[in-house]
């Protein structure tokens, strides 16, 4: 099969990517073999490739957005999936259910958790395997293009949406507006919340407007109004001080991304007192994906991609990088 392997982390633009011939991977056991349909183009990709995230498995195929189709399913419980059946397979790939914090149902802390696209092979190819107990059964309605950023872009944003606590009715700032944000500001949106948008790009503010979001401005530019809550989905540190500034009384600052740039020095009166918050996001449990998927599937959301071939997922990720597009890069086989 054809597939990309990140060779040697570094700088996109220095070609850390190499397209490959592989076997097809063989499931193990409680594992489906999946060939892939489409496979979105996140953020923590690049992560991976250009080194920011510590190499877990060196050459991994990358890619944790997976749209697929069953073909092939290993001994023992596969959790009642059958062949030809659509699945997603996500970042979050084993947890040990033991500790602490999977008892608590905290599995996305687990100690011991491995993920899609670093600790073992992702949708960069043309086939991947996934354990079934974290396979997804996906909503009816998308193209597979559309349901891939739903994956992670949609997981994540949907977490750090309920991580920033917003009250009914509530005022939400999104900062940075790319593939994930464009998502949750929808679920945001469907809520019966009033979304503004902080973001450089042009093409994302007007994005964002036609998505129904009460007003769209500069990366650090204030709102119109004070904020109940907002969430940071640039890796931008310094942004971290607007975002708090913006926020009233007892908001909460939820940070979406694996990988921030250094925060500059926080002023408490400015930017902490009167019970403002900082809450960082760290991957997701089964139940965050299953609840937004579920979400998805009672309410459209349109999903903005941009398809790019197998063999150009080097130029789908130099484009990311630089913020050639907005919403989401899709690689379709």
């Amino acid at each position: 099969m054809r597939a990309w392997q990140v060779e040697r982390p570094g700088a996109i633009d220095d070609g850390p990517l190499r397209f490959v011939d592989l076997e097809v991977p063989e499931p193990g056991a409680g594992e489906l073999l999946v060939r892939v349909l489409a496979c979105g183009v996140c953020r923590t990709d690049l992560h991976v490739a250009e080194g920011d995230l510590p190499v877990h498995r060196p050459g991994v195929v990358p890619g944790h957005e997976v749209v697929g189709e069953v073909v092939g399913l290993g001994s023992g419980d596969t959790g009642g999936f059958a062949v030809g059946e659509r699945v997603g397979i996500a970042w979050l790939r084993h947890t040990c259910g033991q500790c602490r914090y999977c008892v608590r149902g905290a599995e996305n802390l687990c100690p011991n958790s491995r993920y899609t696209g670093w600790d073992a092979d992702g949708g960069y190819a043309e086939y991947a395997t996934v354990p079934a107990d974290f396979a997804h059964r996906l909503p009816t309605g998308y193209s597979d293009a559309e349901l891939a950023p739903l994956l992670c872009a949609g997981i994540i944003g949907y977490r750090a949406l309920e991580r920033a606590a917003l009250p009914a009715g509530g005022r939400l700032g999104i900062y940075g507006f790319g593939g994930s944000a464009h998502l949750a500001a929808q679920v945001a949106l469907a809520r019966g919340a009033e979304v503004h948008v902080m973001t450089r790009d042009v093409a994302a503010q007007q994005l964002a407007l036609e998505l129904g979001v009460s007003s769209a401005q500069g990366a650090a530019d204030p709102p119109p109004v004070a904020l109940d809550g907002a969430i940071l989905f640039a890796p931008v540190g310094e942004l971290v001080l607007p975002a708090l500034e913006a926020l009233d009384r007892g908001g909460i600052l939820s940070i979406a991304g694996i990988h921030l740039s250094d925060i500059p020095v926080l002023n408490y009166q400015r930017h902490l007192f009167q019970e403002r918050e900082i809450r960082s996001v760290t991957a997701n449990t089964r139940d965050d994906a299953r609840a937004f998927l579920e979400f998805a599937g009672k309410h459209r959301l349109e999903v903005t991609v941009h398809p790019y071939p197998l063999d150009h997922a080097d130029r789908a990720l130099t484009d990311l990088a630089h913020g050639r597009f907005t919403g989401a890069a899709v690689l379709v086989p």
